[in-house]
């Protein structure tokens, strides 16, 4: 298509080349990230996932030679060919990425439109797209490839031998391997072959296409219908790496408040106010731990954004203010389309100042959905996602603590929003093709942008629909999932690729969204929940209750006991948020992320790492009382229910009856613990316990805690406190060096409670002096002043 290369040039960063048909230039962002641009619809524009991107090129050089365009940095070569073919080397010469160059054949599809009618009448669906590919690229596909990301996308943790469609899309209907496409449009995978891993992000947000090998064996693609050639090469060679790429592009979620890293109960709908009042009391005279309550649409007047219902919420400033004073935050729903109900004011609004998306003739575009007819706000539009933000204060004022955009995709009743429906995506007039999958995005940056503008912290925005960078704005939840077996099992490698992916703070329909659950599957979700970042029980109306205490004594026991081990490891869990800044590693990961090195992980879907120390292998199949769980190879692991200690690289036989989920421990691990409170903030927090796994053999690990206000940006500026924590092994001698911490952050520990795990301690020393210590069934116990700076002792 591009024909031959005539010239090329080199300003800063980028190169420019010219072809015959066409032009394209190969930007390097930093040295193992390289942009390959061309403009097949238009001159390039802004992107909508990646912003205020600082580019940290280093060195470039570049070559003519044998027709082809040669960039290097200290990281990568990329050769650029005729037809804007791309093959990318590391420095020693090893091939990565090579564009394919035999034929592009597809597979063929037997039968004929008369065998689909026939099968249509019975009931068969037949989906194959049929859209016209503008864009489409074709890699080389090695037999030994792995691919993960792309978002919550169904099926397995390994996506070859898959073909996925990005077009956020709401369906209800229960999701099952053969879905192509969900409500996230995360244009973004991993590659992994022969323990060297590299990702390719494709920023378009048109409808796009991923084919990794089930069209034909020899090659992978990525395809548009619409838009540039405009892709993102990032090398690890670390999955973690690429991953750290990835988000230093799109951006990374900002550390949220502690708060929203507790439980969270929801439900369509918690109406009228006394049921909502209910449920809060039942948690707090259950000693069931509780952060947070969601209202759903039916808290709204007539389904009016923005508005309460007098009838079933008559006194809903005060009810407010009662659930805060018993330590509930409350959560509101919001969705986009607004009533078209002339007098109500946000339409008024909207109409006055061209605020909503319009029909090709230039008249306000309405569907139905809840409220009825309605009007979409054109949240491409800067004006318009200020105007929306700004609206957030409506509901903080109200005494809301988040927000919750849901049918953001946009989805609507009244069939899908046509083809040219048009925006004003900051100047650039376009169509719904265009924005579609960048919808529930901007939503979510004005609710973002609106909640901090009100409140002066961390806002907490929950959204169903996404696209690439959403992150920095929203946690997301999975979306409409069913209480089904199937949908607990396919949640586990759902949540590990939006990790991947970059959404870091993900969760699901703790208990399943429709269907009834059972009080086995709630007890095995819980269990899955206790180790996500978002952790929400949700349910649909007209389904059966699923709160912890809904079932039986046996499945309220094992729901207080799991969601207690949450509260006793939120510091691990903000320590994770915290570190993901910087990172961009979620809570919930797969194994290869850590161990990239063990084949053996690479199509583990049923186990996944909480942070680097615990690795979980939760029961996910009805009746199941024992499993068989996988442990790493290069570190012994500690049962964190037992103690026992196993080598890893090998398989084990792992008991567990109803109340277990089996966790294992890294060796050497440190995890700190708080005491359980019914909500974050009851009690004031001036001991930290920490749970030390010793190192086997001779060896260093080092833990880094973190502790801030909770709520506040004042981290941003410097005020936190972090604290260093050494094990260092050395023959029977095991060290603790504490160090002394960053203290900005005005509460401090006034002491430290070490439980070591250990069958016995001998000659304890604290900052050499003689200290004291408890000892029980393979577990000692010493509290340590904040101003000690070592702890030493003999493992016998």
């Amino acid at each position: 298509m591009f024909g031959k290369i005539k010239y090329y040039e080199v300003k800063d960063n980028v190169v420019s080349i010219e072809f015959e048909h066409g032009q394209a230039t190969v930007t390097v962002a930093t040295p193992s990230i390289i942009n390959f641009f061309s403009p097949i619809s238009s001159e390039r524009r802004p992107s909508k996932a990646i912003e205020n991107l600082q580019p940290a090129p280093g060195e470039i050089k570049t070559d003519f030679a044998g027709g082809q365009v040669l960039v290097y940095t200290s990281q990568l070569k990329a050769v650029v060919a005729d037809n804007f073919i791309v093959d990318i080397y590391d420095l020693t010469g090893n091939l990565l990425c090579a564009d394919y160059r035999g034929e592009d054949r597809p597979f063929v599809r037997r039968g004929t439109g008369n065998d689909l009618d026939i099968a249509a009448e019975e009931g068969h669906k037949f989906e194959a797209e049929q859209a016209a590919q503008k864009i489409r690229v074709l890699k080389q596909l090695q037999p030994d490839s792995y691919f993960y990301g792309l978002g919550d996308k169904t099926g397995h943790l390994n996506k070859r031998g898959y073909h996925y469609k990005m077009w956020n899309t709401d369906n209800p209907e229960p999701h099952v391997e053969s879905f192509e496409s969900l409500y996230k449009s995360i244009p973004f995978f991993i590659a992994l072959t022969k323990k060297t891993a590299y990702g390719i992000f494709f920023d378009n947000s048109y409808k796009t296409f991923f084919d990794f090998g089930k069209e034909n064996s020899q090659y992978y693609s990525f395809s548009a219908v619409d838009g540039n050639l405009d892709y993102y090469f990032i090398y690890g060679p670390s999955a973690k790496e690429v991953v750290g790429g990835y988000t230093f592009l799109t951006g990374r979620t900002p550390l949220p408040q502690l708060w929203t890293l507790g439980y969270q109960q929801s439900r369509w709908s918690y109406a009228p106010e006394k049921r909502l009042e209910e449920i809060a009391d039942d948690f707090r005279e259950k000693g069931i731990p509780c952060d947070v309550l969601y209202l759903d649409i039916d808290y709204m007047d007539g389904y009016r954004v923005f508005t309460w219902d007098d009838k079933k919420f008559p006194d809903h400033e005060q009810m407010l203010k009662r659930l805060k004073d018993k330590g509930f935050k409350v959560v509101t729903i919001i969705d986009p389309g607004v009533k078209k109900d002339q007098g109500y004011a946000i339409y008024d609004q909207g109409v006055k100042n061209h605020y909503f998306a319009t029909d090709k003739d230039g008249l306000p575009y309405v569907n139905r959905v809840w409220p009825g007819d309605a009007l979409y706000p054109d949240f491409a539009n800067q004006r318009v996602r200020k105007w929306w933000a700004e609206n957030q204060k409506i509901l903080v004022d109200h005494g809301a603590a988040g927000v919750w955009n849901d049918m953001n995709e946009p989805a609507s009743f009244n069939g899908p929003l046509p083809d040219d429906v048009q925006f004003n995506n900051d100047g650039h007039l376009t169509d719904h093709r265009e924005i579609h999958n960048v919808y529930g995005h901007y939503m979510s940056k004005a609710t973002y942008e609106g909640i901090k503008a009100a409140t002066n912290k961390r806002p907490f925005v929950i959204t169903r629909a996404a696209y690439a960078g959403t992150q920095k704005y929203s946690t997301v939840w999975t979306g409409d999932n069913q209480s089904l077996w199937e949908h607990l099992r396919m949640s586990l490698p759902m949540l590990m690729n939006l990790g991947l992916s970059g959404l870091a703070f993900s969760g699901t329909d703790v208990g399943g969204f429709g269907f009834d659950a059972t009080a086995e599957l709630l007890s095995r979700w819980v269990q899955v929940g206790t180790f996500t970042a978002l952790f929400r029980n949700h349910s649909s109306v007209f389904t059966r209750d699923q709160e912890p205490w809904a079932f039986d004594p046996q499945t309220e026991s094992i729901n207080r006991k799991y969601i207690r081990l949450r509260y006793r490891l939120l510091p691990y869990f903000y320590d994770i948020m915290h570190a993901e800044e910087n990172s961009g590693l979620a809570m919930i990961r797969p194994l290869l992320l850590d161990y990239q090195d063990d084949e053996a992980v690479y199509e583990i879907n049923d186990e996944f790492m909480s942070g680097s120390n615990l690795l979980v292998a939760p029961v996910v199949a009805q009746g199941q009382k024992a499993r068989t769980v996988y442990l790493p190879k290069g570190n012994r692991w500690i049962d964190y229910w037992t103690q026992e200690v196993f080598q890893g690289g090998q398989y084990i036989a792992k008991q567990a009856p109803l109340d277990t989920c089996p966790i294992y421990v890294k060796e050497g691990s440190t995890i700190p613990l708080y005491p359980v409170q019914n909500y974050v903030g009851e009690k004031q927090i001036t001991e930290l316990t920490l749970d030390i796994y010793p190192l086997t053999s001779d060896g260093q690990s080092l833990y880094e805690h973190y502790r801030d206000d909770g709520e506040s940006f004042d981290y941003r500026d410097g005020i936190y406190n972090l604290y260093n924590f050494r094990q260092i092994r050395k023959g029977d001698q095991l060290t603790i060096q504490i160090s002394e911490p960053t203290a900005q952050y005005a509460q401090q520990y006034d002491h430290f409670q070490f439980v070591i795990h250990a069958k016995q301690v001998m000659d304890l020393k604290i900052d050499g002096q003689t200290g004291d210590m408890a000892q029980s069934e393979g577990v000692v116990t010493v509290t340590v002043p904040s101003r000690a700076r070592e702890v030493s002792l003999h493992l016998a």
